[in-house]
């Protein structure tokens, strides 16, 4: 099974009815042992850093055209803790709710991320944002060039 490793940096800007993006690295080595990479961005609108992380991880996953180990490295600790934590079991037992009553956000996102990991065997690495690690850095700036060239898609259009 090949492996691929996933580096994810959403951005919303600070403005979650701005324009955002999520930025996403791949890098993969071929089976004659070639290092890869390949880059992913978008924009969307009306949306929060937790949202854009998520989606930047699913769109990594989409692009995947064979089953693959797959290391996720997020700088969301949400996104993370949510599989290492086992936040994600406890939500489907309860129905999607958390503490008490509370409904579970971005429900329809996490339905996606569970079915776009089904092939492939996945975990979650949590690596603090924006200190210098270079692929993160490098996921950044295309979820920034994403927003700053207006490449902004209705979110709910394009998800559902």
């Amino acid at each position: 099974m090949a492996k691929v490793i996933i580096y994810t940096d959403g951005s919303a800007r600070g403005n979650p009815n701005g324009p955002g993006g999520y930025g996403v690295v791949m890098r993969f080595t071929d089976s004659k042992g070639v290092l890869h990479e390949q880059e992913l961005s978008a924009g969307y609108k009306k949306t929060t850093n937790n949202r854009m992380e998520l989606m930047g991880v699913i769109a990594g996953l989409e692009a995947l055209n064979r089953p693959c180990e797959v290391e996720i490295h997020s700088d969301s600790k949400y996104i993370v803790d949510a599989f290492n934590q086992h936040w994600i079991d406890s939500w489907l037992k309860k129905g999607w709710k958390r503490s008490g009553n509370e409904k579970v956000k971005n429900v329809d996102l996490w339905k996606r991320l569970l079915i776009a990991k089904e092939p492939h065997r996945v975990s979650f690495i949590w690596v603090k944002g924006h200190d210098g690690e270079e692929l993160n850095e490098r996921c950044d700036t295309l979820a920034t060039n994403a927003a700053d060239n207006n490449a902004v898609l209705d979110d709910v259009g394009e998800l559902e």
